[in-house]
């Protein structure tokens, strides 16, 4: 019943931060991407791993972050503040974006869904393109506190039957 309530509940905050993030600007959202990336432990500190430059003429990359700490390797990003599905044309221009730029990573995030001929098209080429779709990205921004913030905190008991034992 608990487990129950909590999934309700965090379903209910997932929709809300897709329901903002669409109130928001499309420079807003690119940054939003950074701070996740950065807080799935991508490049170490805000500061030093990845930055939004998504502005006209950006050639189709949003953003960049280094992969490591190190900076050993970098993946570009771009970022789609979407309410229809991003279909194959889209993800297409990523690819040739990410090889304009002899880049093997990048990641494709948008607020709704990707096509199958988009997701088909991503899995078929050398390049490795990550897509993340609205609901995804909501997952991983409650996941990884972006976006919300923690409202209480329940410790779940059961009884210790090995206390009880008179052995």
């Amino acid at each position: 019943m608990l487990a129950s309530g909590y999934r309700t509940l965090r379903s209910e905050v997932e929709k809300q931060i897709l329901d903002e993030i669409l109130r928001c600007s499309p420079a807003f959202f690119e940054r939003l991407v950074i701070d996740l990336l950065v807080r799935m432990g991508y490049g170490g500190s805000r500061e030093d791993a990845g930055q939004a430059i998504g502005r006209v003429g950006d050639e189709g990359i949003d953003g960049i972050i280094n992969e490591d700490r190190l900076g050993l390797d970098v993946i570009y990003i771009q970022a789609k503040r979407w309410q229809g599905s991003v279909g194959r044309p889209e993800v297409q221009r990523f690819a040739g974006a990410l090889q304009g730029r002899r880049a093997k990573k990048g990641v494709m995030i948008t607020t709704s869904t990707f096509t199958r001929e988009a997701i088909d098209f991503a899995t078929s080429i050398e390049a490795h393109i990550t897509l993340v779709d609205g609901p995804r990205l909501a997952a991983l921004m409650f996941e990884h506190n972006v976006g919300v913030t923690k409202a209480g905190h329940y410790e779940i008991k059961r009884l210790d039957s090995d206390y009880f034992s008179e052995d």
